[in-house]
């Protein structure tokens, strides 16, 4: 700032003074609400899960291990059934297991392979519908 030599001078840096400090309360009251209002419960929360939902590798991954475990149940019941047996329950759950272990961790490997298993069927429908 400059060096006031005269009263007209400043009353001058005064009312700039005065200007300035008038402006930065405002913008200093502002940012109070947008602070106040991001730090209220509900915000939080929502920020939250905006943040895990926009990783695309954490949606993945947990859509890789429902679809994994997903699978595994349907093993363990397609290879089990409502048996009694103890030796068959023991298999089926060894076969939950290594199924839901294989579909977690190769989730890409699986999607690719769903794929071609339903273009194959879409052709087959599409020749079938040719044919008729």
């Amino acid at each position: 700032m400059e060096t006031v030599t005269s009263i007209a001078e400043l009353k001058n840096a005064i009312q700039i003074l005065e200007f300035e400090q008038t402006i930065k309360g405002q913008q200093l009251k502002e940012q109070l609400l947008i602070t106040y209002e991001s730090l209220k419960p509900v915000n939080l929360i929502k920020s939250a899960l905006q943040e895990v939902t926009s990783l695309p590798y954490l949606t993945d991954n947990i859509l890789g291990a429902t679809v994994g475990l997903a699978s595994g149940y349907l093993s363990k019941k397609i290879a089990v059934g409502s048996s009694g047996n103890i030796i068959r329950k023991l298999f089926g759950i060894i076969l939950q297991f290594g199924v839901t272990n294989i579909v977690a961790q190769n989730p890409g490997t699986i999607k690719s392979i769903g794929r071609s298993i339903y273009k194959y069927l879409v052709q087959k429908k599409e020749i079938n519908q040719e044919n008729s």
